[in-house]
């Protein structure tokens, strides 16, 4: 039976996803907000599309929605952007359609950092020790346990935004007094300085069954607080970390119960031990170009087949044929409103962005060896040519 989806971007994202669920017959209303409604959205596979102001008032969202529901029966609501998960399942909770995705409390593992530890923990994964900032005496009681320096990071938010490296005791207490009445919405971790991957994955029927482990050049925090260009590629597939890194990958998306879609999960591989340790998990397609990376080098559109494995919900789910091949990304703020590219000419580049203020691109290669030479020429001449840098944020901004 043909259904009709709610799809929720407060960022514009997602538009292969849009086309896969019209391409298979099925019917789209696209919900987004008004700073976003002129972007470049595939307006030919909705039925409309609609813009409210933001997703920040829960009741007038719902409102709006009831709204559209008094003429349009919706049997999905999917979120497109990580800020939009909570979102959707407020959404699904109220109007009871909580039997086609994650409600509240279990979207809660998929945004807020302290719910997906406290899970981790339960779970036997290998995590961080962390403390929540709810009550002093834990507090101490951490800072007495876990030798500096440490890592106070919003519960909520998305990349490294609001995350503050702290090096002394005396440190962590003027952060908490900082935070003020919003000190419960943060939590304290243990720092452990390592190599930060990221894996990409695929969910159908509670089993992860496409994962693709990836090596971000260097931590995001890194290049969030320091500036610099982010990069990252795939990690070449007989190496041991990338068993592990899936072991990993599958005991958290597993044991959260995403059930069917897609997941971006990250680990720092520590360099004292050399252990893979969870970093965050989300129940969405992983940003900056990842997606293109990820089909450049395996043929597994993520987005796309993200879209077929909400259709296939209760049902049975095939991937498409695989590549073995080799992906890379390299992104940057940029001085130039639009800069220009054409000098970056080689053949290996399989796509270009197209984001005001920003230069990218995404290569793909045979030889992970050659993917790691473009990528290190690019930094340099991006780094010298283009780039520009603006402070970290308190608050993540699209």
């Amino acid at each position: 039976m043909p259904l009709t989806f709610l799809c929720l971007a407060s960022y514009f994202k997602g538009n292969r996803f849009l086309e896969r669920l019209r391409a298979e017959g099925h019917t789209v209303y696209l919900l987004t907000v008004e700073k976003t409604l002129t972007e470049k959205w595939a307006r030919h596979a909705c039925a409309d599309v609609f813009a409210v102001k933001d997703f920040d008032n829960r009741r007038a969202l719902v409102n709006a929605v009831a709204f559209l529901m008094r003429s349009r029966a919706i049997d999905r609501v999917v979120a497109l952007d990580d800020f939009d998960v909570e979102v959707a399942a407020h959404l699904r909770e109220h109007f009871r359609l909580t039997h086609t995705g994650p409600g509240e409390s279990q979207a809660r593992l998929f945004r807020d950092k302290l719910a997906m530890r406290v899970k981790a923990r339960e779970l036997g994964v290998t995590i961080p020790d962390f403390c929540a900032l709810a009550n002093h005496d834990a507090v101490r009681a951490f800072l007495a346990r876990v030798p500096g320096p440490w890592l106070a990071k919003p519960r909520s938010e998305a990349s490294a935004a609001g995350i503050k490296k702290l090096h002394t005791a005396d440190d962590v207490w003027k952060r908490v007094d900082e935070l003020g009445d919003e000190q419960s919405f943060h939590l304290i971790e243990q720092m452990v300085p390592g190599d930060l991957y990221h894996v990409d994955s695929l969910c159908a029927n509670g089993k992860v069954i496409f994962a693709e482990v990836n090596a971000y050049w260097k931590p995001l925090l890194d290049v969030y607080q320091g500036g610099g260009v982010y990069a990252t590629r795939t990690v070449p597939r007989d190496r041991p970390e990338v068993a592990a890194l899936r072991a990993a990958n599958a005991q958290v998306v597993e044991g959260f119960g995403l059930g069917w879609g897609a997941s971006h999960t990250e680990f720092m591989r520590a360099h004292a031990d050399g252990r893979c340790y969870f970093i965050e998990t989300s129940a969405r397609v992983g940003g900056a170009h990842t997606a293109e990376m990820v089909e450049a080098a395996t043929g597994v559109n993520l987005w796309s087949e993200w879209a077929k494995l909400e259709l296939c919900r209760g049902g049975t789910y095939e991937l498409p044929a695989l590549k073995a091949r080799f992906g890379g990304v390299v992104m940057s703020l940029a001085r130039e409103e639009w800069p220009d590219t054409r000098a970056f000419a080689d053949p290996e580049i399989v796509y270009r962005a197209e984001l005001k203020s920003h230069v990218g691109f995404v290569v793909a290669s045979d030889s992970p060896a050659r993917v790691e030479e473009l990528l290190t020429q690019y930094m340099a001449r991006i780094q010298r040519d283009f780039h520009a840098a603006m402070p970290g944020q308190e608050k993540a901004g699209h």
